[in-house]
């Protein structure tokens, strides 16, 4: 009988995602206290939320060749002590500067996350099974972990302050670790707890690029010259944009537009990430389906870029016709169906570059990363300037539909099947 140990690697995974975007998203329900205490506007709120992609960014794009050289094992068990440990130092802060230092510390512990994840997904499952284990990951572990974190934060504090908020979130980071130490290994071969049989499935459904656990030849300039990726990480730059957008102003959004204290904030929160668990997890049933029918990596790209084409028009009726009501629901369904590309960006990344995932899934999330300095900085200054949110969400559709763009009309499925064949060269 066939092991499924496999699946506990995914819901450790799906775990770190969810405390790792309750940690980060946490300072946006604290807008208030921390503001008051700090004496932060709103420009240099939209500066302090930056702050965290700035570590993250640098952080992200290098952690892709560190994960292929020594493994996830390690680099996740170090990051995530770094991030749990500046959680902390948070609530000592005292200052804009301090605190500014403090955020983009915890973006280099957060940066290795998705490249690790990545290469995880890689060396413990079989091709077929990626799409639901990454849709588990990015809809349960990102959108779920922000369906749920609204009402935990607020609830947390409400009753302990936003310092012992700050300090429970460090706690759980440090469980966390000694979880992964103790159940995880870079290779399911060298696992005891999976028999020979799961071994042999997991095996069947791998390039042998994949079943070989080594240090990967880290070659750069086959990245920077695949167009294939650029065209992953520009349409995952516009939908980080949203993303990062509403993860930092949309409790922002709520209280100043409509009036909303912080209890109901966090409760009305829970709609707009709630369809994008519904968006990741249909978004991973039509990535598998699809690739089970036709066996070609491009559609994914076209239905990312579909996605991400509706998820921009969602953002017109925003700015066109605001209400409370309207503001919700467009909201949630612009989230929901970005969120359907939430699984695809990994996948999309290991196609375009199979024989260096981690770093290829850095290149991607740096972009990524990069959206995550941006958005929240223009939105800031945008609000500081005008009193409005309008014209950051006009920039949101721009970015999406130019998002689209690329992943539909730049990807070549010659190019993807060509890496593939690189791949099986190398192998031999």
């Amino acid at each position: 009988m066939r092991s499924n140990y496999r699946w506990a690697i995914v819901i450790l995974v799906v775990l770190l995602v969810v405390i790792n975007y309750v940690d980060r998203s946490a300072i946006s329900y604290a807008i208030g206290p921390i503001s008051k205490d700090f004496g932060i506007n709103e420009a240099q709120w939209g500066i302090i939320s930056g702050a965290f992609s700035i570590g993250y960014l640098v952080i992200a794009f290098f952690s892709g060749p560190l994960v292929d050289h020594f493994g996830p094992k390690r680099v996740l068990g170090a990051a995530i002590v770094l991030w749990s440990v500046v959680s902390g130092l948070t609530v000592v802060a005292g200052a804009f500067a301090a605190l500014f230092v403090v955020r983009v510390l915890l973006g280099v512990g957060e940066g290795p996350g998705f490249p690790a994840a990545t290469r995880a997904a890689s060396r413990w499952l079989p091709q077929k099974e990626r799409g639901r284990a990454l849709s588990l990951i990015v809809g349960v572990g990102v959108s779920g972990s922000l369906l749920i974190g609204g009402p935990i934060v607020t609830q947390l504090i409400a009753h302990l302050g936003w310092k012992g908020m700050f300090v429970t979130l460090a706690a759980a980071g440090i469980v966390w670790v000694v979880l992964w130490l103790v159940a995880f290994k870079d290779s399911p071969n060298d696992h005891p707890r999976v028999n020979e049989a799961e071994r042999s499935y997991i095996a069947a459904g791998q390039t042998e690029e994949e079943r070989t656990v080594r240090k990967e030849h880290i070659e750069p300039g086959k990245i920077f010259s695949n167009l294939n990726l650029w065209a992953v990480a520009f349409g995952y730059f516009a939908w980080g944009y949203m993303f990062w957008g509403f993860l930092y102003w949309l409790p922002g959004y709520l209280g100043k537009v409509y009036n909303l204290d912080i209890t109901s904030v966090g409760l009305f929160s829970v709609l707009p990430w709630a369809a994008g668990v519904i968006g990741t997890l249909l978004g991973g049933f039509i990535m598998d389906a699809v690739y089970a029918r036709t066996s070609r990596k491009r559609p994914r790209y076209i239905i990312m870029g579909i996605a991400l084409l509706l998820a921009g028009g969602s953002m017109i009726p925003i700015f066109a016709a605001p209400s409370l009501t309207t503001s919700l629901l467009f909201i949630s369904l612009g989230i929901g169906f970005g969120f359907i590309t939430g699984g695809f960006w990994w996948v999309a990344s290991i196609d375009a570059a199979p024989d260096q995932p981690g770093f290829a899934a850095g290149f991607a999330d740096a972009s990524f990363a990069l959206s995550g300095l941006v958005a929240p900085v223009v939105m800031g200054f945008i609000v500081q300037s005008t009193g409005s949110f309008n014209s950051g969400f006009v920039v949101m559709a721009v970015l999406a539909i130019l998002g689209a763009a690329a992943l539909m009309l730049l990807s070549k499925e010659s190019q993807l099947q060509a890496g593939v064949d690189r791949e099986a060269v190398h192998s031999r």
